[in-house]
């Protein structure tokens, strides 16, 4: 009778640019409790050697798990550029990890590798934006815009050497948040909702700022689609309509306070299949509508969103594994 090899490989991504100590010593942690273990660990820093070698062993059955050390932008880089199937999964390093947050990723790198021994796999649906995966959510408008000039800045200091690297964190938000409060137009976006992957019939919602979800997580954990699950071959979208700061502000408060914002008169929600999101012919203002996707820029309008079912394989632990798949059998 033939042997079956068993998945005894990880591979751990790094970004070098990171311009941290911490992550890079807590993935060689990572990898040491692996090695104990008897997993055989290669550590990269090139994303495109360690996405070819990790198909190359997921192609033989030898791959247990590539792991991200980052964020949401991280593993969604991975997911991009590897198979379906997969199995990815996080050490958390990101600024909102919200991923991490929703699967109980363990933050300690001994913790961590338990999970990747003891854990279980799941199949979560993906978002496509103009041919671009994403897998918590996309958003168009003021957030959007703040994304883009925090990640200008940080290109700008890397090229400069102006910081010590680039690594992004909260404090890394206060300027672009200022810059975009006072410069920020709102301008009119118009979102085409397709309830069927293969239809052209659709139905229309104007606003002023536009989310669509993957996940149900967003920031620092705001509620803006609570009955989001990642699993149903949707995706959940909540459009605000009101053009100014002060409305921008009172919604995102309502959302805080038990998503009261699904009862606002300027507050859109539902779901789709596909989207087509554009500048609204009514606009007064021509300058281009940025989007942004899990978390970093991703371009400006027209957008283009698909769900893409089963596309993105998480390693996680088995306790919320077995949670999200009753979910998903509801």
């Amino acid at each position: 009778m033939a042997q079956t090899t068993l998945p005894n490989h990880v591979l751990i991504s790094i970004n070098p640019k990171a311009g941290r100590k911490s992550p890079k010593i807590r993935a060689e942690r990572l990898k040491i409790a692996l090695e104990k273990r008897g997993y055989g660990v290669e550590l990269h820093t090139d994303l495109d050697e360690v996405s070819r070698r990790a198909n190359e062993l997921f192609e033989v059955q030898r791959l247990r798990a590539l792991v991200g050390v980052g964020g949401d932008g991280t593993a969604a880089e991975l997911t991009n550029r590897t198979q379906p199937g997969l199995p990815i999964t996080l050490l958390p390093s990101g600024t909102a990890n919200l991923i991490a947050k929703y699967l109980k990723l363990p933050f300690n790198p001994e913790k961590s590798a338990e999970m990747i021994e003891t854990g279980l796999t799941i199949s979560f649906d993906a978002g496509k934006a103009n041919g671009r995966l994403f897998l918590v959510m996309v958003s168009v408008g003021v957030d959007a815009d703040v994304v883009r000039l925090v990640h200008s800045e940080r290109e700008e200091s890397y090229r400069n050497h102006t910081k010590r690297g680039a690594h992004i964190s909260y404090l890394s938000y206060i300027n672009p948040i200022i810059q975009s409060i006072k410069t920020y137009k709102y301008p009119q976006i118009h979102a085409s909702v397709f309830a069927d992957s293969n239809s052209d019939i659709s139905h229309s919602v104007i606003g002023k700022w536009s989310f669509v979800f993957n996940l149900p997580r967003y920031g620092w954990g705001l509620p803006l689609v609570p009955g989001c699950v990642g699993v149903d071959k949707k995706l959940d979208y909540c459009i605000f309509q009101g053009g100014k700061l002060t409305s921008a502000l009172f919604e995102v408060a309502c959302a805080q306070l038990g998503s009261i914002h699904r009862f606002l008169p300027n507050a859109k929600l539902g779901q789709g299949v596909r989207f087509q999101i554009t500048s609204s012919v009514n606009s007064s203002d021509d300058s281009p509508i940025p989007y942004q996707l899990d978390g970093d820029p991703g371009g400006f309008l027209p957008l283009e969103i698909e769900t893409i079912p089963n596309r993105f394989t998480a390693l996680a632990p088995q306790k919320i594994v077995k949670k999200l798949e009753r979910k998903r059998i509801q």
